[in-house]
């Protein structure tokens, strides 16, 4: 409930503190007081756009607190949480307009974006002008009155839960199937590709290994005549190396215990006969197999060939490399067939969730339906207590896609005259006309819907007698469980208040002030009176307006 409101230098209020009551305000005042400024300026607090125009000194700042008890309210609170703001039973909602013409907006001295002030303000107050009745023709809205009527929160909350589950779903399925698109416009060149390479079957460092043998090969005439040359000088010659190692050592054979360095001698000499003799037997076998064999020259660089042009192909330099695209490529080829299978589950999932989701929204639907015919007989007839007997509203409920709210359309028509001619409110019903259905139906639904305070500015506008007492009677009703603020000229309204606030102009030298004040029950009957019957009222006008206010 707004506590307090505390106004400074914006338009012709110089400073204004307004304390509210819990239950039904009235405000009244003379056309032009300033009672429209009021509005104005709690708009400001309620996240509207503020205008430098407002600002009444240009030389000081323009600002506009209110103190709001929450009452630990769900949803304020959840938001409160949300936004990193601290919880609190007590908020103060501040608006500063600066000399430089910048708006500052805070939440318990925390500065917030006027996008958060609007969310935390839809939670905090219901502002209701003549023309501002546009939620009357959001699907939303016209859900959430047939809902409350239902008492459908509990099954709406399961629905939403299950609606959520079954978009996650919904969107994870388009995401794979977009996916897969992708990778089927991509699998017949990656099929080529592995194809490709896994024909050939390359094994590990096979191009290196064939280069090398390539090598080998190419020089095979000069490499056999060089192992042919160490074989013959080490052991084929007239004089063969190994021959002559082999006589040296015999002539010093006889002395080798004489002196310990001829023993060392022998022993080299020996070991060296040994190698050089090793050495000319594999000089020998090498020389053996090695042989000029064109074919197979011929077949390797085939196969280097083939291995060249995939290296230059994937812009790479080794077999290695190429081994690990035919792997990279195996995979994504797999990954495409796993995707199918992924797909085909959350289709099944899918299908699954649906199946939950309607259920639970055929019950749903079922409530809703239950309370048309009832919904559409209440408020005709608080249509007719509030001066509008000849109008009627009809509620079209149809299925519709699942959506957060359900699988329902609705539309609420409207005929003004009994002419059977319904048409969407929104395109039909004046101003007045959706002001007072509005009310009606804020007053049907205010015990089960969570309301926030309702400001309603000047909605009893083309009524007067007796619908006006209605009016008043249907705001007294809602005030009984919640906070009602309402700006009116009709008396009839005015006699029903808890607090009743009179605005008015003050001169104050060459300066016109916008004031406010709280009347007590004479004032209230005076007041009244001057309603009724202008500025000098009548013996009877202060009677009636007595009645109003004891009654």
């Amino acid at each position: 409930m707004l506590q307090e409101l505390h106004i400074q230098n914006y338009a012709i209020i110089d400073e204004l503190v307004i304390r509210f009551d819990g239950a039904l305000n009235i405000i009244t005042g003379e056309t032009g007081a300033g009672k429209s400024i009021l509005m104005g300026a709690l708009s400001l607090i309620l996240g509207e756009r503020a205008e430098f125009n407002v600002v009444r000194n240009k030389e000081k700042k323009c600002f506009v607190e209110g103190v709001f008890h929450t009452n630990s309210k769900p949803a304020v609170m959840r938001f409160l949480e949300e936004n990193d703001l601290d919880p609190s039973n007590d908020l103060l909602i501040r608006r500063e307009i600066g000399i430089n013409g910048k708006s500052r907006a805070f939440v318990n001295d925390t500065p917030v974006t006027l996008n958060q002030l609007q969310q935390l303000s839809i939670q905090l107050v219901d502002l209701h002008r003549q023309f501002d009745t546009l939620a009357l023709g959001e699907t939303g809205f016209q859900l959430s009155v047939i809902d409350a009527m239902a008492s459908n929160e509990p099954t709406l909350a399961k629905y939403r839960k299950a609606f959520r589950q079954w978009q996650e779903i919904q969107k994870e399925l388009q995401q794979l199937i977009d996916q897969r698109a992708k990778d089927n416009r991509e699998f017949d060149y990656h099929q080529f590709l592995y194809n490709e390479l896994n024909e050939v079957a390359l094994k590990e460092n096979e191009l290196e290994d064939i280069e090398a043998e390539l090598k080998i090969l190419s020089d095979a005439e000069g490499i056999k005549a060089a192992l042919a040359n160490v074989e013959e000088q080490l052991k084929g010659n007239e004089l063969p190396v190994v021959q002559v190692l082999k006589q040296v050592i015999h002539q010093l054979q006889p002395y080798y215990h004489h002196q310990p360095k001829f023993s060392e001698l022998v022993d080299r000499l020996q070991a060296a006969h040994i190698e050089l003799n090793d050495i000319a037997g594999e000089s020998s076998r090498l020389g053996d197999q090695i042989n000029l064999d064109a074919a197979k020259i011929e077949q390797l660089n085939e196969r280097l060939n083939t291995g060249y042009k995939l290296l230059k192909k994937h812009n790479v330099q080794y077999t290695a490399q190429l081994l690990f695209i035919l792997d990279d490529l195996a995979g994504k080829l797999k990954a495409v067939v796993q995707l199918d299978e992924q797909i085909s589950q959350l289709e099944k999932e899918g299908r699954e969730s649906l199946a939950i989701l309607q259920e639970i929204s055929a019950t749903l639907s079922a409530a809703r339906k239950k309370q048309v015919g009832p919904f559409e007989k209440q408020v005709n007839q608080l249509l007719a207590r509030v001066g509008m007997p000849n109008a009627r509203i009809k509620v079209l409920l149809e299925t519709a896609m699942p959506a957060m709210q359900g699988a329902d359309s609705i539309d609420f028509l409207f005929d003004a005259n009994k002419s059977d001619q319904f048409s969407p409110l929104r395109k039909v019903a004046s101003g007045g006309e959706l002001s007072r259905l509005m009310l009606c139906i804020k007053s049907l639904v205010a015990g089960k819907m969570d309301l926030p305070t309702l400001i309603f500015d000047e909605i009893d506008s083309g009524i007067s007698g007796e619908a006006s007492r209605q009016v008043g009677l249907i705001m007294k009703e809602l005030a009984a469980a919640r906070q009602v603020i309402c700006i009116t000229h009709q008396p009839q309204i005015a006699g029903k208040a808890n607090l009743h606030l009179f605005v008015y102009k003050q001169a104050v030298g060459d300066v016109i002030n916008t004031n406010i004040r709280v009347l007590n029950q004479d004032e209230r009957i005076k007041a009244i009176a001057q309603m009724l019957s202008g500025e000098k009222p009548t013996a009877a006008a202060l009677e009636n307006a007595r009645e109003m206010v004891m009654n």
